[in-house]
């Protein structure tokens, strides 16, 4: 043959078979089927290539791991082990390097070892990837008997109890690296919980076991029955169609659902938007599914070959009561029909795992019975005294309730106990801010509360631990949590509807009615305090009154604020910060202060300010009227706008030179520890906050607080909050040298204003755009206006709202500066001759959506 004439004519001839096969894929009914034509195709190709090359005919050419099981996706590697005779001559060398480089240039992507039989058995003992890829091989081309003394070897060399080990272990470690959720909005259908390595762990470890390696042969030995073999084939079939399709989207190899790919998925599966449902959101739905059936039944199976492995009758049983017991660390009915002759055992199953810790898990029978008693839970179910009863008894117990509570989620009896639990499990949020499927963002919640009320944890969140010790049946809050986010997805504020759903669940299961009331006004509020914190000046007296008369008491607080900091936790590591942390806190401190008659009014709240921040300024060494013609440039507005702390900074800072004309920039690391607090004093100017802006985007910073203030004689103070944009982990003394000498610098040279930076938008945005919201308001006072805005968050968004407002002759008072997640959330207080025409507001609200849609 002559190998460098043929080339071009090979690859044309095996690109052109492989794309007439996933030409037009669009049916998961034929995955499985395109998977074994996709190996077969290039069986035949690399068997004629060996042929053709006319190698040792006592060396082998085998295919191993995922090719070997007969599986090939189209963009995955092309797994090969060349087996060779212990004596190999140089030619067979040579020829095997040619047939290497020819499939490289034929384009196949090739992932290879060449070994002789001892070098594959001494691979596999120190490496537990070699000995699983060795466990699924298929001779294509040359020795039988070579490749018959390999796959003896294995078998007399494998140790099923160490390779089961062995690998638990490093499913327990994958898992955790995706943060052991099935429900993550970007899976990876392949490594993550529920994916398809968690169906080929099963496969190995039957292997090991002696056992059929396929999902029939399990059935036949007993290890399934035909119903869980039918769902398993069905997710297989759904996870390999995903995969299939994830290659040929991308066109490359690529496990992860990404936003990029889920609305170009759903085409291909005829997946339409309807007023209900994206189509993206149609297809997750089937992953999340399908995922979940491997996840519910994989234990199953790993208990029985456990068993098979160990033995049953090692493990002692001890009785814990009628229909359970402990089988050492399992826990088990006591006999087949326990959940038959008693449904609410269903239930029970989970009180008994919490009342007793050592139980580490549910036994494999055990699991199997529950599984398909499910159907049990129905309406009589729901409606049943002692139901209820067990369901608030979980509730209440001190200790496994997040435990539990994912299990039942896992199991599907969440779901079905609670059905509106049920139509949120797996469904998507697109609110770009929330990392987590609906019901895993609230066992999410869930897990912050208990966590709250963990000795172990009193340091991570101390006044919250310190709260929910002393806060009276914290059930109260563990429903709340599990109900708050509930109405999501039915159309409609679903603060409102889930309040609906606590309200009646709490009167069906007997709680009185102060808890009753105090569940459904936490699911009606559960994002009241994060957004006054967020939105409004936590400083301000009259923000702090109106907030103290919606929570009313301190149960109300203590309970709110809790249930804020857990869900804002849950929504995604990004959202959380030290600074929203602070404004929590802050107007937890002050609303409670303001509810146990600490402050009276505005004014002795203004005069306890004044009087702390003067201590503070005596206790740095200034004389005490050293402030006060500093202070005589400053009106009640400013105080009402800075807590203590930062008002005696001020003092510091600008003693003496708060009256010579120079501009003052200076930066200090945040009290929150993380990030920067910087002060700009200088003879005010219209374009100052955009020049601002501008600066600390182009060096990579991050806005999250701006207070803007024109003292009495003309003069700018300024206060930003900001942190490294990109979430390093700095410390932030290195950057106010910095920040000081180039920020004053910017602001000196009064340049015209650079270009705005012309940031893209974020993958997610791009395929899950946000419409731009717009909205101007008087305040309460009609002193001034408030203007919110809502859009996508990217690089240079603030300097290009500055940029408009000045063009406006807009002042800016205030900013409310917050970012979740991809979504921007800005509210500004703002005054301007524009804000009393009607006209010219219209003027403003188009040229301010114009800017946030480019």
């Amino acid at each position: 043959m002559n190998a460098p004439a043929s080339i071009p004519d090979l690859r044309r001839e095996l690109q052109g078979a492989r794309a007439a096969l996933y030409d037009d894929y669009h049916d998961p009914e034929q995955a499985g089927a395109l998977l074994d034509a996709g190996a077969k195709l290039v069986d035949r190709f690399l068997a004629e290539r060996w042929q053709a090359l006319g190698i040792d005919p006592h060396a082998a050419l085998v295919a191993v791991g995922g090719y070997g099981r007969g599986q090939l996706f189209p963009c995955s590697d092309i797994d090969l082990l060349i087996l060779l005779p212990d004596e190999t001559g140089q030619a067979t060398l040579d020829k095997v390097e040619s047939l290497i480089g020819l499939l490289w240039d034929l384009g196949l992507d090739v992932g290879h070892s060449v070994r002789t039989v001892q070098q594959c058995i001494d691979e596999a003992a120190h490496d537990i990837t070699v000995q699983t890829t060795l466990l699924e091989t298929r001779l294509l081309a040359g020795s039988g008997a070579a490749y018959a003394e390999l796959e003896a070897a294995m078998t007399r060399r494998l140790d099923p109890r160490a390779f089961f080990e062995a690998k638990l272990l490093e499913q327990q470690q994958r898992h955790e690296r995706h943060q052991g959720s099935v429900n993550k909005l970007e899976p990876n259908v392949k490594e993550a919980p529920g994916g398809l390595r968690d169906l080929h762990l099963i496969l190995w470890l039957a292997r090991a076991c002696g056992l059929p390696g396929d999902w029939n042969g399990l059935h036949k030995a007993g290890l399934l029955t035909g119903q869980e073999m039918r769902k398993l084939k069905r997710a297989e079939q759904m996870l390999f169609s995903f995969r299939i399709a994830l290659h040929l989207t991308a066109g490359r190899r690529e496990d992860r659902i990404l936003f990029d790919y889920q609305n170009a998925l759903a085409k291909r599966f005829g997946y339409a938007d309807t007023d209900a449902n994206r189509a993206s959101e149609q297809l997750m739905a089937v992953y999340y599914l399908s995922a979940r059936i491997v996840a519910q039944l994989q234990p199953l199976l790993i208990q029985a070959f456990r068993r098979r492995l160990y033995g049953k009758k090692q493990l002692e049983i001890t009785p814990i009561n009628d229909r359970f017991v402990a089988r050492g660390p399992l826990l088990e009915i006591a006999h087949p029909e326990v959940y038959e002759d008693n449904p609410s055992a269903i239930l029970e199953t989970f009180l008994v795992l919490q009342q007793h810790p050592e139980l580490t898990a549910i036994g494999a029978d055990t699991l199997r019975a529950l599984w398909h008693a499910r159907p049990r839970i129905n309406a009589a179910f729901r409606r049943d005294p002692v139901n209820k009863a067990l369901f608030m008894q979980i509730m209440r117990q001190p200790q496994g309730t997040t435990r539990v509570m994912r299990r039942m989620n896992q199991y599907g009896v969440l779901g079905r106990y609670i059905p509106a639990f049920g139509k949120i499990v797996g469904r998507m949020q697109h609110d770009l801010f929330h990392v987590y499927t609906v019901d895993e963002h609230i066992l999410m919640v869930l897990r912050n509360l208990r966590r709250f009320a963990t000795p172990a944890f009193n340091h991570e969140y101390p006044l919250c631990s310190q709260l929910i010790e002393a806060f009276e049946r914290p059930e109260v809050l563990y429903l709340a949590g599990l109900f708050h986010d509930i109405g999501k997805g039915r159309g409609g504020d679903h603060s409102q509807l889930g309040k609906v759903d606590a309200r009646e669940f709490c009167v069906s299961h007997g709680l009185a009615k102060e808890d009753t009331d105090m569940v459904a006004w936490l699911v009606e509020h559960h994002l009241t305090m994060s957004s006054v914190a967020q939105k409004q000046d936590v400083y301000d007296p009259d923000t702090v009154a109106d907030f103290a008369q919606i929570v009313r008491d301190e149960r109300h607080l203590n309970a709110l604020y809790l249930l804020t900091v857990a869900d804002i936790r849950g929504t995604s590591p990004k959202v959380w910060n030290a600074w929203k942390a602070k404004l929590l806190e802050d107007l937890f401190r002050a609303t409670r202060r303001y509810l146990t008659g600490e402050t009276l009014n505005a004014n002795d709240a203004l005069d306890e300010r004044r009087h702390e921040a003067e201590s503070m300024l005596r206790r740095h060494g200034l004389r005490d009227d050293a402030h006060r013609p500093f202070w005589k440039t400053l009106d009640p507005v400013y105080f009402l706008r800075h807590d203590a702390p930062e008002i005696a900074w001020h003092g510091r800072v600008l003693w003496g030179r708060f009256d010579s004309g120079e501009l003052v920039v200076r930066a200090r690391p945040a009290e929150s520890g993380e990030g920067l607090q910087v002060l700009v004093y200088c003879a005010d100017r219209p374009d100052l906050f955009a020049r601002i802006c501008a600066f600390f985007e182009r060096a990579g910073y991050s806005i999250f607080d701006a207070k803007i203030y024109t003292t009495l004689k003309g003069y700018a103070l300024d206060s930003f909050y900001v942190h490294v944009a990109d979430g390093r982990d700095i410390d932030y003394r290195d950057l106010v040298g910095y920040v000081e000498y180039e920020l004053a610098q910017m602001i000196e040279r009064a340049e015209p204003l650079p270009a705005p930076l012309n940031g893209r938008l974020s993958r997610v945005l791009k395929h899950f755009p946000l419409p731009p919201q717009v909205l101007i308001r008087p305040d309460d006072k009609h002193k001034l206006h408030i203007l919110s805005l809502v859009a996508g968050d990217r690089p240079g968004l603030l300097s290009r709202i500055a940029r408009v407002l000045s063009a406006h002759a807009i002042a800016i008072h205030s900013a409310k500066i917050m970012t979740l997640g991809e979504r921007a959330e800005d509210t500004f207080t703002i005054s301007g001759a524009a804000l009393a025409d009607s006209k010219s507001m219209v003027r403003l609200e188009a040229d301010l959506l114009e800017t946030l849609r480019l």
